[in-house]
């Protein structure tokens, strides 16, 4: 069980809000597979306060969508109470403030892991969400900002005397973004610094992964990832991992087929036909990780723009042999997480 503020979850895994990923046929379909709690993209204050279309049309949700977190960038007052009145009238379980995005047009704004080279301004603006907010608030950070200011533990310490009700890790530092190792040792010593829950993020791309995270760190929960692009069942595969301490066996390449034509049909019933089969283009990549010989059926993804003639271009992967190990396979593309 994990325990947030009010918050009560039977799983200990979370699904981690994904930039351009984690929309509502993507979470529905990992609920699916064993993930009880799901955050939705990551919303811009200024954007949510200025009520931009594509902002809201992210926080669309339905009744099996629950519970449900949402995650806000941010660095000015402002704005973020502006955001705050405008989720006012939609209904989640946790609001997480992200401290932690590496990505440049993000940084350069002094949003996201910039805040961690700022942990006294960083705090205030905890005490304000947390004032404000009428669901529990937690705080996802790094380790540092690079390895000469690895400061995960101060910051951390910061943000539960501001009130947060528990703190997400990525055990990288900014300048990693998602390369190189995640650092095990920074995120125990956050754990053992705190008495609110950590929940700990970076490389959960397997069962037995997520299994090393939980024993190197001691952390309370994890937050799934990249690890769940191209891969529902990794949810249901580490809680099997950790109450059996056997691997379960390897989604089969009819079942990933099923899954993908699922996933592609929930995409175009949820937008625009074009718009659902774009938004499929890189899933597929990630399905089909592991799939000898795939790269004249990638290239055709890349182009495709009609349901039917992307149903046919995932079929044609009942005819390629599977090789190696999903979790094995190529590198997934870097998202914001």
């Amino acid at each position: 069980m994990l325990k947030i503020g009010t918050l009560e979850l039977k799983s200990r895994l979370i699904l981690a809000p994904m930039a351009g990923v984690t929309d509502l046929p993507f979470r529905l379909l990992a609920r699916r597979f064993g993930c009880e709690f799901a955050f939705i993209e990551m919303l811009n204050v200024r954007s949510l306060g200025h009520k931009s279309r594509r902002t809201l049309e992210m926080l669309t949700v339905d009744a099996q969508d629950r519970p449900l977190g949402v995650q806000i960038l941010g660095k000015e007052p402002g704005f973020i109470l502006k955001g705050l009145d405008v989720l006012r009238k939609y209904k989640f379980e946790l609001l997480d403030f992200n401290s932690a995005c590496p990505a440049r047009k993000v940084v350069r704004r002094g949003e996201g892991a910039a805040l961690m080279r700022e942990p006294k301004k960083l705090q205030k603006l905890l005490k304000l969400i947390v004032k404000e907010s009428p669901v529990p608030v937690t705080v996802k950070i790094r380790s540092g900002w690079d390895e000469k200011s690895i400061n995960a533990r101060e910051v951390a310490l910061l943000a539960e005397d501001a009130g947060v009700s528990a703190v997400f890790i990525h055990g990288r530092t900014r300048m990693q973004e998602y390369g190189g190792n995640v650092e095990y040792g920074v995120i125990r010593k956050v754990k053992k610094a705190l008495k609110i829950p950590l929940v700990a993020s970076g490389d959960i791309l397997s069962a037995q992964l997520a299994k090393r995270m939980f024993d190197e760190t001691g952390c309370d929960g994890l937050a799934v990832a990249r690890g769940a692009l191209g891969n529902p069942w990794i949810f249901r595969q580490i809680e099997d991992f950790l109450k059996s301490g056997k691997l379960p066996p390897e989604p089969g390449k009819e079942e990933i087929v099923k899954v993908m034509l699922e996933h592609l049909r929930a995409n175009t019933d949820f937008y625009p036909e074009d718009v659902g089969v774009m938004k499929f283009r890189r899933f597929f990549c990630c399905y089909t990780k592991g799939f000898r010989k795939v790269r004249p059926l990638r290239e055709k993804v890349s182009r495709a723009k009609a349901k039917k003639e992307m149903e046919g271009i995932i079929l044609g992967c009942k005819g390629l042999e599977r090789v190696i190990p999903r979790q094995s396979a190529a590198k997934v593309p870097d998202i914001l997480d």
